[in-house]
């Protein structure tokens, strides 16, 4: 059975967040609020947790992983930008935006893209997501939790915990969610190519 947390979406209580934390210390997924909504969650490097991503996504090995970051500054860690990019992901962030990009040596190769070498990053402006990671001190490997057969993320905490029980380990849910997926901006053919319009506004990217 999944653990519940709800907790306050301007100020989430810290003694929650860090239960959530040491699920996903010990290795556990967890579903956790976003600005684009709902998102599964895990540890960088925790493999099976992926693959019961993939189960439940009935996602194909070629699907693009998020590390989801607290600030710009841990972006340059995971992945490679030529400055030109690096310009313009910087003035996109934090918002409603995943961009890939070709990985450092320090992202594992379980969550790249097979042949690309690729892998998702963002920065979200929401509050009780940033808090969490602020006490993880690291990057959450993501994944949007949009359900087969459906076209939009989930976004209330509460049908999260009745659909996903025993299939995460603890669900967080602060009551704030954005109701569309991230605008996905591919860099790695050199080029910024839109894969798909979301809630971030595309333009600046065209």
């Amino acid at each position: 059975m999944a653990k519940y947390y709800p907790v306050h979406p301007d100020n989430p209580q810290r003694r929650s967040l860090n239960q959530v934390v040491d699920t996903l210390r010990d290795g556990g997924l967890i579903a956790y609020p976003t600005d684009s909504g709902y998102a599964f969650g895990c540890r960088l490097g925790n493999k099976a947790a992926l693959e019961r991503i993939r189960e439940i996504r009935q996602l194909s090995e070629k699907h693009h992983f998020t590390l989801v970051m607290s600030e710009f500054a841990q972006v340059g860690q995971y992945v490679q930008m030529e400055n030109w990019v690096f310009r313009a992901v910087k003035a996109a962030v934090p918002g409603r935006y995943t961009f890939i990009l070709r990985a450092t040596r320090d992202v594992p190769k379980v969550m790249l893209h097979p042949k690309k070498h690729t892998v998702g990053v963002r920065v979200p402006e929401h509050v009780t997501a940033l808090a969490l990671m602020d006490i993880l001190g690291e990057p959450i490997v993501s994944s949007t939790l949009i359900l087969p057969d459906e076209e939009l993320p989930m976004t209330d905490g509460w049908q999260v915990k009745e659909a996903l029980d025993g299939r995460v380990d603890a669900v967080l849910d602060s009551g704030d969610c954005g109701l569309d997926p991230t605008t996905v901006v591919d860099f790695s053919s050199g080029t910024a190519v839109i894969t798909r319009e979301g809630a971030g506004d595309p333009e600046p990217f065209r």
